[in-house]
């Protein structure tokens, strides 16, 4: 039995042997071991070394098949295809990453200049100059803040 992984979903769990994986794909197991060997399709292994699919792996076999009978495109336009694929989601994880941690530094940010708009209203009051003598008056904070 195939464990839980931290921070892999049931899709990613490869749990389908060869056999299981062909018949879902509905492709021969022979072409399931072609495509793992070009690198379309790098299913996990079990102890025995025997191929374990997940069910991403199965789509993502259906999707070959498709873009090779439907599309026309050869093996390694969809090697490439695939490729280029998972670095668009990479690339979309890392923007959802970024904006969080923009979020977070704008929050952060945004209380830190409220502090400081506080505390400049409590340190630096205007006071009235005004004096009987007329005269006046410099102030100058105290170097102990």
């Amino acid at each position: 039995m195939t464990e839980a992984v931290p921070g892999r979903d049931d899709a990613e769990l490869p749990m389908y042997v060869i056999s299981v994986a062909a018949e879902l794909s509905g492709m021969h197991p022979q072409t399931l071991r072609q495509y793992d060997r070009l690198g379309l399709v790098s299913p996990g292994r079990a102890a025995g070394r025997g191929r374990r699919y997940s069910l991403r792996d199965i789509a993502v076999l259906r999707e070959v098949q498709r873009l090779s009978h439907v599309e026309g495109v050869n093996l390694a336009g969809i090697k490439r295809i695939l490729e280029l694929e998972a670095l668009v989601d990479d690339l979309r994880q890392r923007v959802l990453e970024l904006a969080a941690e923009l979020s977070r530094v704008s929050d952060v940010a945004s209380r830190y200049e409220s502090e400081m708009a506080a505390s400049y209203q409590r340190r630096y009051l205007p006071v009235p100059v005004t004096t009987r003598s007329g005269a006046l008056v410099v102030w100058a904070p105290s170097h102990r803040d």
